[in-house]
């Protein structure tokens, strides 16, 4: 099974991936929840049934055109609005009440320098468990030839899995009215732990399989590397999936966001470190002449 040899594909399929996540997240943008928009964000819950529309109609009277409606599997309405006044969420909540008829409300306020620092500290938090990761994986690969490059390439996979992610909940954010978080920056956050440990597994093996001198073609002892880790990480990946879905399921709304980003991140970093990284690491590697062709002095 020769894997590496097809890469070429792999990168256009990425490159396209990644193109079209760009252009989705530069004309939909990303529809930020209450952690990262100053405004007021409302759960209510009604003790007759309700539309969504009837709601917006609603709010729309009231004087607040901007609000946005969205109804969870648990029944409960989130109507995210400018931030309000004392006065006018009283005047919010009397006036649904005397609409729709008796309700439970609760309210959550986040001003605009808060919104600001969360949207700095989750760019930051990313960035740095990116850079972290790119110089663990240098350190702990300084045995092998160019072990930067190792870094670099686990990296690009991340990227690709991270801005994947992004341009999948900016189509949802329009089409489902999805926001995101702070439990979707956790998402991220476990993401890239999660792919980057698919790819350490496939890196690894590419160093013991060089340790054992297998071959003097640095994209064979690749190809070879990767086709001894399939099954583990096909095992891995649907055991996760499972878990997720049942999550998905049973636990509902409240970690939505959380278990989305998981689950597109994990299909989408298990492609990358079988399909990308590896692949980007052989076409560096060959490109600069950096074949390891002196396998048996690399110590696993």
């Amino acid at each position: 099974m020769n894997i590496v040899n097809k890469r070429r594909y792999y990168f256009i399929v990425g490159g396209a991936l990644a193109l079209i996540s760009i252009i989705c997240l530069l004309v939909l943008g990303l529809n930020l929840g209450i952690d990262f928009q100053a405004g007021t964000e409302m759960t209510i819950g009604f003790e007759q049934q309700v539309l969504k529309e009837d709601l917006r109609a609603e709010m729309r009277n009231l004087g607040f055109p901007e609000a946005a409606v969205s109804l969870s599997s648990a029944g409960h309405f989130f109507i995210q609005t400018r931030e309000l006044t004392l006065a006018e969420t009283q005047q919010v909540e009397a006036s649904l009440e005397a609409k729709f008829g008796a309700l439970n409300i609760s309210y959550e306020s986040v001003p605009q320098n808060i919104a600001v620092e969360s949207i700095r500290n989750a760019a930051i938090a990313v960035v740095i468990a990116v850079i972290g990761m790119m110089i663990y994986i240098a350190i702990a690969f300084r045995k092998m030839p160019n072990p930067f490059k190792f870094g670099v390439c686990a990296v690009a996979g991340l990227s690709l899995d991270v801005l994947i992610t992004l341009g999948v909940f900016a189509i949802l954010g329009q089409i489902l009215n999805w926001s995101i978080d702070l439990m979707f920056v956790a998402g991220i956050l476990a993401v890239l732990g999660y792919s980057i440990n698919n790819t350490i597994i496939v890196f690894d093996r590419i160093r013991e399989n060089t340790a054992r001198g297998i071959s003097t073609d640095f994209e064979v002892v690749a190809n070879a590397s990767i086709v001894e880790t399939l099954a583990r990480s096909f095992n891995s990946i649907i055991s996760t999936l499972i878990t997720l879905f049942v999550l998905l399921l049973f636990v509902g709304s409240a970690i939505q966001n959380f278990v989305i980003v998981l689950i597109i991140g994990c299909i989408s970093g298990a492609v990358s470190a079988t399909f990308l990284s590896p692949e980007l690491l052989v076409s560096w590697m060959k490109k600069k002449g950096a074949v390891s062709d002196t396998p048996a002095k690399v110590k696993a």
